[in-house]
């Protein structure tokens, strides 16, 4: 059993990560089209399926939805309707809430120096 303040905060990180691990979404606001803001719970963007920026990257937003959001949040979205700049605010928060950038690739820069032979 814990008994040191870092005990008790590495013991409590511990827990963190294994209810993430069981429950990965994530509260995000989402904002409908007459005003109303609401939680949905999404999955932060670097756990979003290539299917679900399939769909971003179509235009099908209720497909891409239907990817990212809790299954009980779908019909949330659906209510409250949103215009295409709250589906942007929705997905850049969801994106932060996972620690990223969206558009932000995690892959290595390409280097400075030229590689061609000369």
């Amino acid at each position: 059993m814990p008994t040191t303040k870092k005990e008790l905060d590495a013991a409590a990180a511990q827990e963190a990560e294994a209810e993430q691990e069981l429950d990965p979404y994530v509260p995000v606001p989402l904002a409908g089209y007459d005003g109303v803001t609401k939680d949905v719970r999404a999955l932060p963007a670097g756990r979003w399926r290539a299917s679900a920026f399939r769909a971003l990257n179509s235009g099908d937003m209720d497909a891409f939805m239907a990817l990212v959001l809790h299954e009980d949040d779908v019909e949330v979205y659906e209510d409250l309707d949103p215009d295409m700049d709250a589906i942007g605010r929705f997905a850049e928060a969801a994106a932060r809430a996972g620690g990223e950038d969206l558009g932000k690739s995690g892959g290595p820069s390409r280097s400075g120096r030229s590689t061609r032979r000369r």
